[in-house]
């Protein structure tokens, strides 16, 4: 197996880049799945490891781990405390608003398997995402009922840490992100798919703020947009993949 790619070290934590389409940790929701960034990063580094926060399979980007106990429950702390500020970027359908905030309450999504104790009928949350549109494209190509078949690159923070937070508001605003194929447009995705070369949800954890847990230190790890995603959007006319193709 490759190493996972190290974006922060020190005594008390790692940050790594987690490569889009691997579990976190192993799940009952993907038995058959041996492979995750915890079995892995833990055989890299050869110690225990604390799992700060999680991504979705799918997506790709920065991922926390504390390295001992304090850390571990200082980092806690600062999640519940709002003091974690998260930046991801996707590329959604449509041109989407130059700016915005979605507040809309979320049901706690449940899975079958590992929430089968979680009590049912419990009200909406709140959940607030802002957003800010950084590029848009345009291709001659007629994609279901439109003419033409629009994109846009957009910037996201998320307010609070709903399930499928993301993903749900931009569909809420009608700006589903491509590739998404639990809560996007599947004759949009299979559009992207044939003329994008799209296989997977173009989502990435772009970057984490925080104050470090022993130091008190502002601060903040990024990742860049993986192979996939930049070949989309190059595709798009955008360059996001790399240190001398920044974001708009």
């Amino acid at each position: 197996m490759e190493p996972l790619e190290i974006l922060y070290s020190d005594q008390h934590l790692v940050a790594v880049d987690k490569p889009a389409g691997m579990l976190v940790h192993r799940s009952s929701i993907d038995r058959r799945e041996r492979d995750s960034v915890l079995d892995r990063l833990r055989a890299q580094l050869g110690r225990p490891l604390h799992l700060l926060h999680r991504l979705d399979k799918p997506v790709s980007g920065v991922l926390l781990f504390g390295l001992d106990v304090h850390a571990a429950r200082m980092m806690t702390a600062a999640f519940e405390s709002a003091r974690v500020h998260k930046r991801y970027v996707a590329i959604v359908r449509g041109h989407a608003p130059p700016e915005g905030v979605i507040d809309h309450a979320l049901r706690e999504m449940r899975d079958e398997i590992s929430d089968a104790r979680a009590r049912s009928g419990k009200a909406a949350q709140p959940a607030v995402t802002t957003y800010e549109r950084l590029a848009t494209a345009e291709l001659p190509l007629a994609a279901g009922r439109y003419p033409t078949a629009r994109y846009s690159l957009v910037r996201l923070w998320p307010q609070t840490g709903r399930r499928h937070q993301l993903r749900r508001h931009l569909k809420h605003i009608s700006h589903p992100i491509v590739g998404d194929t639990t809560h996007g447009d599947g004759r949009q995705n299979r559009f992207a798919r044939e003329h994008l070369g799209c296989e997977r949800l173009l989502l990435c954890a772009q970057a984490v703020e925080f104050p470090h847990p022993v130091t008190g230190e502002a601060l903040t790890v990024t990742a860049l947009p993986d192979a996939h995603f930049a070949a989309v959007a190059r595709r798009l006319g955008w360059k996001v993949g790399g240190p001398d193709e920044p974001l708009p």
